[in-house]
């Protein structure tokens, strides 16, 4: 199992210490793919999308709109055996 997290890097130019999770593009227990976009985050004025760093079923652990820092975990993610 491996986390989905928020990049710390986002925050490079930010004034801010937090952001918003502003939506999901998946359901907990989704299939995914490596690439995919998965959620959208929020960090002052600009939208940032997370994608998924690599193939499995993902479960969400934060919720929509919750407050996040650098390094949220915001889901996890199963690899998907064959």
């Amino acid at each position: 199992m491996q986390y989905i997290k928020v990049d710390e890097a986002l925050w490079a130019s930010s004034m801010l210490p937090e952001g918003i999770l502003e939506r999901w593009f998946i359901d907990s227990g989704d299939d995914i793919e490596a690439g995919e976009r998965i959620a959208e985050v929020r960090i002052e004025d600009a939208l940032h999308e997370i994608v998924a760093p690599a193939a499995g079923r993902a479960t969400i652990v934060a919720t929509a709109n919750a407050v996040i820092e650098p390094g949220s975990i915001l889901a996890t993610l199963e690899s998907q055996s064959v």
